[in-house]
């Protein structure tokens, strides 16, 4: 059963939300992934919306440039979270699709994410944390991702300090 639905105003923002995916087809989510437009499949994205809130979807992620109103036509149709990544599609880098995807009215909100793939990647942790409220195996994979985070900071922290020892080492003779 799809419990996220990754939806893209347009086929050139894949690569930006490929990420998105990555994180939730590791962290064992069933997604859906698929291009839909505000403005150009207003139609499209209403039945979407409707067919898998029918089929159990617990999550929306909407990615957008430019008006980025994606996000928002989204929470227009449904009480289920609405997560907004805005993409720098124009020569506003982002600016443009940022303010259209934070500024929501009251009632219909949408969590932002950062611009592209920084806020792909959140907005599947996000979701994913979303999920992990009502599953236990998700909240503890969630604690494992993590726990691996942590590990890789303690790697390179230790990298960083080594070499900072070795160039104080040469310098103290000096």
């Amino acid at each position: 059963m799809v419990k996220v639905a990754v939806f893209m105003g347009s086929a050139s923002d894949e690569d930006l939300m490929k990420p998105c995916a990555e994180v939730l087809a590791k962290l064992g989510i069933e997604y859906r992934f698929t291009v839909t437009s505000a403005h150009r499949t207003p139609e499209r994205t209403e039945r979407l919306v409707m067919e898998l809130e029918a089929q159990g979807c617990q999550v929306f992620i909407c990615a957008a440039g430019m008006a980025a109103h994606l996000a928002g036509a989204v929470a227009a149709r449904t009480t289920k979270p609405v997560l907004g990544v805005p993409l720098a599609a124009s020569p506003l880098a982002g600016m443009d699709a940022l303010f259209a995807t934070v500024q929501m009215p009251p009632g219909f909100p949408v969590g932002t994410l950062a611009l592209d793939k920084a806020g792909a990647r959140n907005a599947a942790w996000m979701a994913a944390q979303i999920l992990a409220l009502a599953d236990p195996a998700l909240a503890q994979r969630l604690k494992d991702e993590r726990a691996g985070f942590i590990d890789v900071v303690e790697k390179v922290a230790a990298e960083v300090e080594g070499r900072d020892a070795e160039r104080r080492g040469k310098n103290k003779g000096k």
